[in-house]
Protein backbone atom coordinates (compact mmCIF):
# COMPACT_ATOMS: atom_id res chain seq x y z
CA UNK A 1 0.00 0.00 0.00
CA UNK A 2 1.31 3.34 -0.75
CA UNK A 3 1.08 6.45 2.33
CA UNK A 4 -2.11 7.95 0.84
CA UNK A 5 -3.77 4.26 0.26
CA UNK A 6 -2.78 3.58 4.30
CA UNK A 7 -3.74 7.43 5.83
CA UNK A 8 -7.47 7.17 3.81
CA UNK A 9 -7.97 3.51 5.08
CA UNK A 10 -7.58 4.64 8.49
CA UNK A 11 -9.72 7.32 7.92
CA UNK A 12 -6.97 10.42 8.54
CA UNK A 13 -6.91 13.50 7.28
CA UNK A 14 -2.90 14.61 6.02
CA UNK A 15 -3.03 16.30 9.49
CA UNK A 16 -3.84 13.86 11.53
CA UNK A 17 -2.00 11.33 9.52
CA UNK A 18 0.66 14.15 10.68
CA UNK A 19 0.07 14.35 13.89
CA UNK A 20 -0.15 10.76 14.84
CA UNK A 21 3.17 9.57 13.31
CA UNK A 22 5.27 13.30 14.27
CA UNK A 23 6.03 13.53 10.59
CA UNK A 24 6.10 17.02 9.16
CA UNK A 25 3.06 17.65 7.18
CA UNK A 26 5.13 18.40 4.19
CA UNK A 27 6.50 15.58 3.74
CA UNK A 28 3.05 13.78 3.81
CA UNK A 29 2.09 16.07 0.98
CA UNK A 30 5.16 14.96 -1.09
CA UNK A 31 5.18 11.77 -0.40
CA UNK A 32 1.64 11.58 -1.85
CA UNK A 33 2.07 13.93 -4.69
CA UNK A 34 5.01 11.94 -5.52
CA UNK A 35 7.73 14.42 -5.35
CA UNK A 36 9.65 12.26 -2.81
CA UNK A 37 9.79 8.72 -2.27
CA UNK A 38 9.05 6.99 1.28
CA UNK A 39 11.63 4.30 2.23
CA UNK A 40 9.94 0.99 1.90
CA UNK A 41 10.93 0.08 5.42
CA UNK A 42 8.84 2.85 6.33
CA UNK A 43 5.81 2.49 4.41
CA UNK A 44 6.34 -0.71 6.40
CA UNK A 45 6.48 -0.07 9.86
CA UNK A 46 3.59 2.70 9.26
CA UNK A 47 0.93 -0.32 8.08
CA UNK A 48 2.19 -2.29 10.91
CA UNK A 49 1.52 0.20 13.42
CA UNK A 50 -2.00 1.17 11.98
CA UNK A 51 -2.66 -2.80 12.16
CA UNK A 52 -1.39 -3.17 15.52
CA UNK A 53 -3.67 -0.14 17.02
CA UNK A 54 -6.83 -1.75 14.89
CA UNK A 55 -6.66 1.07 12.56
CA UNK A 56 -6.97 -0.62 9.20
CA UNK A 57 -7.43 -4.48 8.93
CA UNK A 58 -5.18 -6.77 7.33
CA UNK A 59 -4.77 -6.45 3.75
Amino acid sequence: MTIKELRLAAGMTQQAFSDFFDIPPRTIQAWEYGTRVPPEYLVNLIEYKLKKEGMITET
